[in-house]
């Protein structure tokens, strides 16, 4: 059937691959940057004697959850992920630039990573990617800090993060593309095999249609057969 209606498949392919075409250019190029941080204690440990009198030294709350620092990464990574937080960045909700901070997994909620914070950002242009990644490491810097120091922790005990990679060279992000190319293609293949079953169920209803008219006409131009005439006897 196919090869039956070449003059339906065609035409339809022909305008599938520009439609490819087109999408794959039409979406734009993004580019990725990413970062990596380690929360680190001082070595002088998480605590320091108040007094030498006390027995219990006064310690940093953010390192005594019972997942330690990872509670700590986990506390950041909410904090520098908020949408208000992207705003003051300089990261409007909706546009074509954003990042996420994550530690490492698919959910910011498990701590199974250890103290890392992971920091990817995605723009149109490779210098501004790479300058956001550097603007949410710097921002990690002053949220840990000014939460140790909501939470009153003595400042010889406060945590620290190392930069464990710098924000990487930006890389070229063509899955967008490519998927939006392959979903054209699909629904264009599907569009010229629609056209040709819809021509092929036209052409046989109507010549079905032309048979069943046709049979009555032929009927009735049939000529009638005369009568045999009868023997006269004389």
């Amino acid at each position: 059937m196919l090869f039956r209606r070449w003059y339906v498949v065609l035409p339809t392919f022909v305008l599938c691959i520009g439609a490819t075409l087109f999408v794959y250019t039409r979406i734009p190029v993004t580019y990725t940057s990413q970062g990596i941080m380690l929360i680190t204690i001082p070595t002088t440990g998480a605590s320091v004697p108040d007094d030498p009198e006390l027995v219990n030294p006064r310690s940093n709350p953010l390192v005594t959850f019972d997942y330690g620092l990872n509670m700590t990464a986990s506390l950041l990574i909410q904090a520098l992920g908020a949408p208000e937080m992207g705003e003051r960045l300089g990261v409007p909700r909706g546009g074509d630039v954003g990042y996420k901070v994550t530690n490492g997994s698919t959910n910011p909620e498990l701590m199974m990573s250890g103290p890392f914070v992971f920091v990817e950002a995605e723009a149109p242009d490779p210098a501004t990617a790479t300058a956001l990644v550097a603007k949410v490491m710097a921002q990690a810097d002053v949220e840990l800090a000014r939460r140790q120091k909501a939470v009153g922790a003595p400042p010889k005990t406060f945590l620290t993060i190392t930069h464990v990679v710098e924000p990487t060279t930006p890389e070229a992000k063509k899955g967008s593309r490519s998927r939006a190319a392959a979903a054209a293609a699909a629904l264009g293949l599907m569009g010229s095999l629609t056209a040709a079953f819809a021509v092929e169920s036209f052409v046989v209803h109507r010549r079905a249609r032309g048979r069943r008219t046709q049979g009555p006409e032929r009927r009735l131009n049939v000529p009638a057969q005369s009568a045999p005439k009868a023997e006269q006897t004389v």
